[in-house]
Order: C-alpha cells, then structure tokens, then sequence
C-alpha cells in the first residue's frame, strides 16, 4: 500500500521589476539567443523578491521559448528564507506560460527540506498568476 504524499497549493502574483534581454547569438534565418536578467516582486502565499537569469530562443515571428533559474528571497506560507526555482515555458502571440520546480536541497532558513511543482501563466505585460504545490522532507 503506497502513502500518498500531501502538499499544499500556494498562490499568488508575480510583477517584473526589471528585464534586461541581452542577444548573444543572431542569425538573419534562425532564432535569436537571448540571456535575460530579471528581477521579480511576489505576492499572495509567496511575498518576497526574486533574481532570475532566462535564457531565450526567439523566433522571428516573436514566439519564444525560455528556460531559468530564479532564486527567491522572502516567505512561503509565513516560514522565511530562500529557495531555487527552475523555471521552462514559453510565448506564444500575447501569452506566456510555465512550469517550474524547487531544486532539491536549495531551501534555506525556515525552507529547508522545501520541494514542489508548479507554473505560471500572464497576458504579456499584465502580473502573472502562479502557483506551487509544495512540501517538506523531514
């Protein structure tokens, strides 16, 4: 008989602070490669700030695909301290959306042992909606 494991649903919004794309490598008939420095303010379940490094393949038509690594600096359900996301998604015409996990062992303070999955998803431009099913090891 198998013990299911329980998690708990955080909730909230992301608003970008700060985007600084930077293109370092370009085709004239392929996708551009983009590094993106982003700072990120959250609110809801998670309050905190977030530091992110993307980096970016964007298409011609502006459709894009990303890959991240996000550190976040604040609360989680009211237990202080920081943790790693690894974020993947992509835009598609005015939508962004993602999916992203707690790295294993990167939880600090009140957040250690932290795991989880979760996403995001915005309107360019608007604060996106986001969520993490998370948990504790012990």
């Amino acid at each position: 008989m198998s013990e299911s494991i329980k998690t708990d649903r955080a909730k909230g919004t992301v608003k970008t602070t700060s985007w600084d794309p930077k293109p370092y490598d370009e085709l004239k008939d392929g996708p551009t490669l983009v590094e993106i420095h982003v700072t990120e303010t959250f609110t809801g379940d998670i309050e905190g700030e977030g530091t992110v490094r993307f980096l970016q393949t964007l298409k011609k038509d502006g459709s894009a695909s990303f890959v991240g690594v996000e550190r976040i600096a604040g609360t989680l359900a009211g237990k202080r301290g920081t943790f790693v996301l690894q974020d993947e998604g992509t835009l598609v015409g005015t939508k962004v959306k993602g999916t992203w996990s707690v790295v294993p062992g990167s939880g600090t303070g009140e957040l250690v042992g932290l795991r989880g999955e979760g996403g995001f998803e915005a309107e360019l431009g608007q604060h996106a909606s986001v969520w993490l099913d998370y948990r504790f090891d012990h």
